[in-house]
């Protein structure tokens, strides 16, 4: 008999979130559990078909893998061989509300250290070349004198007597008992009666780290490098955490940049924009020749191929763009006066030949105001 969609059986949509499925499952496994159905054939096959389907969909490769191919594409890499019915009411209510009640079966592991993170500012350049620095970090570290055990030097954390070491103690709740942190030991499955005097039992102090920090070329604004075990030290000897430096670029006076391009503006004189010539515009190597054409007008943009970024990632080359702006002169003394009004006075004898966008427009225009008017 074929299998039934994992979905249709959760009750849940392709799109669903995992708190959704976990949630959906929950239902099923509460309503169905062979626990409270005893000897009920139909809700044992219900309950199996919903841990069968959630233990697919809330692992991401087994989704993934479902999503694309159906059953065939975790029939043989689903790891069900025992079958779900095995399983306890204790332990899959525990895999549940682990995330309520403090876990499920054995010592928990989320005495890992916190990670940190870093905002490092960074020029345009050396975004863009690559560099190293130092930075200073804040953060907690390992305790010297007790080697982060937390006990004074000599002694050592004993047994937790509620748990008797195990990290959890199980409380009934009805028909089914959970599992939840020792509330004594708080999941650590010891207790220290000689705390260290230097950390006061915590086996971590703080600390201002200095780390060198490469950056590689090419990053870019919101980017992060990860520097693994460099975050906080864990609890009780456990794993650091680690740091994220997340890269900000400060402003630049000359470029922005989009992704792997850059983008700057240059003024250029009436002269220049009218009769051409060549104008000298900075790039992130040094300057470099462009050539301004015959009757070049405001906002034109010229494009320099393989003056930009290159991609950390893919290492394809960006580009650099320049607009040329056409810059009015100002504080002109008389002479230069008349001979700007004597130079008007020509091109606009030359009518629509010399001033084409110009007698474009009157020409829009009049036809508005006549169409406005009637």
């Amino acid at each position: 008999m074929d299998k039934r969609d994992y979905y249709e059986v959760l009750g849940t949509s392709k799109n669903s979130p995992d708190a959704d499925l976990k949630k959906a499952y929950r239902r099923l496994a509460m309503k169905f559990h062979p626990d409270r159905n005893p000897g009920d054939q139909e809700a044992e096959k219900k309950f199996k078909e919903a841990k069968e389907a959630y233990e697919v969909l809330s692992d991401p490769q087994k989704r993934s893998a479902y999503d694309q191919f159906g059953h065939a594409g975790v029939d043989s890499s689903s790891g069900m061989g025992g079958g779900p019915g095995a399983a306890g009411f204790g332990d899959i209510f525990g895999d549940i509300f682990g995330d309520i009640f403090g876990g499920s079966g054995g010592r928990r592991s989320s005495n890992r250290g916190s990670d940190l993170q870093y905002s490092l500012d960074l020029s345009l350049e050396d975004a863009v070349r690559g560099t190293e620095t130092r930075i200073r970090v804040p953060t907690l570290v390992s305790c010297e004198t007790c080697s982060g055990s937390g006990a004074k030097p000599g002694t050592s954390p004993g047994a937790c007597s509620t748990c008797g070491g195990q990290g959890q103690v199980r409380m009934q709740q009805g028909f089914f008992s959970i599992q939840q942190t020792c509330p004594q030991c708080r999941g650590k499955g010891t207790v220290i009666t000689s705390p260290c005097s230097d950390c006061s039992g915590g086996g971590r102090v703080q600390k201002t780290k200095t780390l060198q920090v490469k950056i590689p070329a090419g990053v870019d604004e919101g980017d992060q490098i990860r520097l693994s075990g460099e975050g906080e030290a864990g609890a009780a000897g456990a794993p650091p955490g680690d740091l994220y430096v997340q890269v900000r670029l400060k402003e630049h006076p000359i470029f922005t940049r989009d992704g792997d391009n850059l983008y700057c503006e240059m003024p250029i004189s009436i002269a220049t924009a009218t009769l051409g010539g060549n104008i000298d515009i900075p790039t992130l190597e040094g300057r470099a020749n462009l050539k301004i054409p015959l009757e070049s007008q405001s906002e034109r943009i010229f494009r320099l191929r393989g003056k930009g970024v290159r991609n950390v990632r893919n290492k394809a080359q960006g580009d650099l763009y320049c607009k040329i702006k056409i810059e009015t002169p100002v504080n002109l003394n008389r002479k230069q006066k008349d001979l700007l009004m004597e130079f008007d006075r020509l091109t606009l004898e030359g009518g629509e030949r010399h001033r084409p966008r110009e007698n474009s427009w009157s020409d829009r225009l009049k036809s508005f105001f006549e169409d406005f008017v009637s």
